[in-house]
């Protein structure tokens, strides 16, 4: 069965900008999530519906500038975007060694966490390709979904205010052959359409229609 969509990520400079800009889409204000703690960034979340949520992540001034690259190519100034994406891996082990047998290695698990503003304190396991330390653009240009599972942690888009329905995800690039190869191995379902750009794209059904968020 293919992998189900966790959540999708919106990159930003700056949080509050960023849910602003979330807000005048969906008609939503996004609701702080949470520092990461060592990863110098915080995010805000809305949830899309079918336990799948929307995380605005931007650089944290709160915190000092981590002794890496910020995740999913934050350190580039200005960007306002749609940038990547998780899928829900609860056999995390057998999920990453089928992909290895089929060609791609999603990365390193890594153990993951940050403590909500009650308290409540979440912890994950996911996958991490080398190129979020050193700050490469990874195979697939970001496009390829990280894994994440949960465990036993409650999951975020339970706490989110709801922004929508994910209704739809595809990924456009100059060279959709080169992404949907690595999605295969990954055994993830999602249209990959020939474009001059590289990016991201999903259609989420709101209060106020449906609309793109790229």
């Amino acid at each position: 069965m293919p992998l189900r969509t966790d959540h999708i990520i919106y990159i930003a400079p700056e949080l509050e900008a960023a849910c602003d800009r979330i807000e005048a889409l969906l008609g939503i204000r996004s609701v702080f999530g949470g520092q990461h703690p060592g990863g110098g960034t915080h995010n805000a979340l809305l949830a899309l519906g079918n336990d799948a949520y929307l995380e605005v992540i931007a650089p944290d001034p709160a915190q000092p500038n981590p002794d890496r690259p910020r995740s999913f190519g934050l350190d580039k100034p200005g960007e306002f975007r749609l940038a990547t994406w998780a899928v829900k891996a609860p056999q995390m082990a057998t999920v990453v060694a089928a992909a290895r047998a089929r060609g791609y290695d999603p990365g390193e698990v890594v153990q993951g966490g940050r403590t909500r503003d009650d308290g409540l304190r979440l912890a994950w396991q996911s996958t991490k390709r080398p190129e979020s330390i050193s700050g490469a653009t990874p195979p697939g240009d970001w496009l390829v979904p990280f894994l994440i599972d949960w465990g036993d942690t409650p999951h975020p888009s339970g706490a989110a205010p709801a922004g929508g329905t994910l209704v739809s995800l595809h990924t456009e690039h100059p060279n959709p052959g080169t992404v949907q190869a690595i999605l295969r191995a990954l055994d993830v379902d999602i249209e990959v359409r020939e474009g001059p750009a590289i990016g991201l794209v999903a259609a989420i059904e709101t209060a106020n229609g449906l609309v793109e968020l790229r």
